[in-house]
């Protein structure tokens, strides 16, 4: 290993330095939220709660967890999250694979017709149309099959597969392996890191994901937990449609209670997939 110079070792020390200072920017909003969830309402109308609780309290916690239609909203976002990161892998796994061969007959109209919908969309009122000419509305689908592709996701995983060697589709391939062999049994495999990675950024979208629900939604029992955190944000909580005189017993922390909640799911998953993350966006974004 080659010695640093006295230089290196200062730049080294001044990026580690900044990037602590930066994580640690990033992580005070974050104790703050936990930190409001856990006082009780004298101390956060006071406005004095920081980066530690005061008043410890968990009542509000008991009352948003017993609240049924909380955890009705919460069992919805999971449905729609877990099916649309899937349908999502799975369609934008079978566009990117053909889009990285050159020898697809009309590949460079096909990649240009991808590269214009990053920049002109039909808009919302054309997509709702659409969605409720082919019968989506208030169903399951209507939350999964309009974002079911991401442009830039499909563009990462395209150039990713395009830093496979084609010597090994022609190797399985001589060895009796059909495309669809070849794909499932070779090129998968081999993808991992750009896997984990998409599933991450579909998953996050999809939980995260409201508006949707607003436009194409009616019933209260359909909504995931975003609709319900916003309702609660809004103080709407008969649309909302939760136990309306227990949320206002414990009104003051309500909304911080729902955050943790909501946001809980998504930074127990991430440590999971971030050892894949750095090199499945590094590798897909760079053509090997």
């Amino acid at each position: 290993m080659m010695k640093q110079t006295r230089g290196e070792r200062a730049f080294r020390s001044v990026n580690v330095i900044l990037l602590l200072l930066l994580a640690c920017l990033t992580l005070l909003p974050v104790l703050n939220i936990v930190a409001k969830s856990f006082s009780d309402s004298k101390h956060l109308n006071l406005g004095t709660v920081t980066l530690v609780p005061e008043g410890f309290n968990t009542k509000t916690y008991q009352v948003v967890m017993a609240d049924r239609v909380f955890w009705q909203s919460y069992g919805n976002t999971v449905t729609y999250t877990v099916l649309a990161t899937v349908v999502s892998l799975v369609l934008t796994t079978l566009f990117a694979y053909p889009l990285s061969r050159t020898r697809l007959p009309g590949r460079q109209w096909l990649i240009t017709l991808v590269v214009i919908t990053m920049f002109f969309a039909g808009g919302i009122i054309p997509n709702y149309l659409l969605v409720r000419a082919l019968e989506m509305r208030n169903t399951l689908w209507a939350m999964i099959i309009p974002g079911a592709i991401s442009t830039f996701n499909l563009l990462v995983m395209k150039t990713f597969f395009e830093g496979i060697p084609t010597d090994l589709e022609e190797a399985a391939s001589i060895d009796g392996l059909s495309p669809w062999g070849v794909l499932v049994r070779i090129i998968l495999p081999l993808s991992k890191p750009i896997l984990a990675t998409m599933a991450l950024f579909y998953a996050v979208a999809n939980w995260n994901s409201w508006f949707g629900a607003v436009l194409y939604l009616d019933n209260y029992q359909q909504y995931p937990v975003t609709i319900y955190l916003r309702n609660i944000i809004a103080g709407s909580m008969a649309q909302a449609g939760g136990d309306s005189d227990a949320l206002t017993e414990v009104a003051a922390n309500i909304k911080a209670v729902t955050v943790v909640l909501t946001a809980l799911p998504i930074v127990c998953v991430y440590p999971f997939l971030q050892r894949y993350f750095v090199q499945g966006l590094l590798i897909g974004s760079i053509k090997g």
